[in-house]
């Protein structure tokens, strides 16, 4: 998985650093950082774990990159995004737990670490006609997007620890807008999700980006994040949600 996420990095700088290829039609790549507040709760095996009252996490800033290349006619269009999760915090419970195999005292302070790296790859198509009859006001995007996840939990109290890794793939729909109201400025929204059985994920998107010069923009908005996986023993029911901000290029 690390070859997988250093391969993602080099395809995103080598996107935002070299000229289009002649069958493409457009080019917008973005490097930011992201305000993640985790809340929620997760569980190995058995005892359910508070992201904010047991694991006691705080909040954890962090870059994500992305890359979006508009393609010819009949072909699709390419959406590449990566976004790296990370937090860990010392804390605590009242009563006796477990976590996988292992059983941990009550009223003894232990740390923990949650690693929730993920990397995407859509494929979409622009409605048509939306953007004709708006006069190149509003585009709506839909396609289909596939997610990597790279997770990895791990707790420890003294000599005792667990740990569980999982790289997990996740089929996803993907669904964007854009609108212009003036031609510098753009308000944009971005959906990726998937339910099925008990599980769900949703990752909500939404950015103002103002180009200010030539090909250069800046970009904020808000991202929103809900996973709620049971897999190989390992529950994870946890929301991420905060402000971001990112400066690209757009051609």
């Amino acid at each position: 998985m690390k070859i997988f996420n250093v391969v993602i990095v080099l395809v995103l700088l080598s996107l935002a650093l070299t000229p289009l290829p002649a069958y493409a039609l457009g080019l917008e790549a973005a490097i930011g950082i992201w305000h993640q507040n985790p809340q929620g709760s997760m569980a190995y095996k058995e005892t359910p774990l508070s992201i904010k009252d047991d694991l006691k996490y705080d909040s954890s800033t962090k870059f994500f990159g992305r890359a979006k290349i508009d393609m010819p006619l009949l072909i699709p269009n390419i959406y590449l995004m990566a976004t790296p999760m990370a937090f860990d915090g010392s804390g605590g419970k009242n009563q006796d737990f477990k976590f996988g195999s292992r059983t941990y005292t009550a009223n003894a302070s232990f740390t923990s670490e949650l690693l929730l790296d993920h990397y995407d790859i859509a494929l979409y198509y622009g409605l048509p006609f939306i953007n004709l009859a708006t006069a190149d006001k509003l585009n709506i995007d839909a396609g289909l997007n596939m997610r990597v996840i790279d997770l990895k939990v791990e707790v420890t109290q003294g000599s005792v620890s667990e740990s569980k890794s999982l790289a997990i793939p996740v089929p996803m729909v993907y669904l964007g807008a854009q609108l212009k109201p003036v031609d510098k400025l753009s308000l944009e929204a971005e959906l990726r999700a998937i339910a099925y059985s008990t599980n769900h994920y949703y990752d909500l998107i939404g950015r103002v980006k103002y180009r200010f010069f030539g090909p250069a923009f800046f970009g904020a908005g808000y991202r929103y994040e809900a996973i709620k996986i049971n897999q190989q023993d390992l529950n994870v029911d946890l929301r991420f949600m905060g402000p971001f901000a990112e400066a690209g290029i757009e051609f």
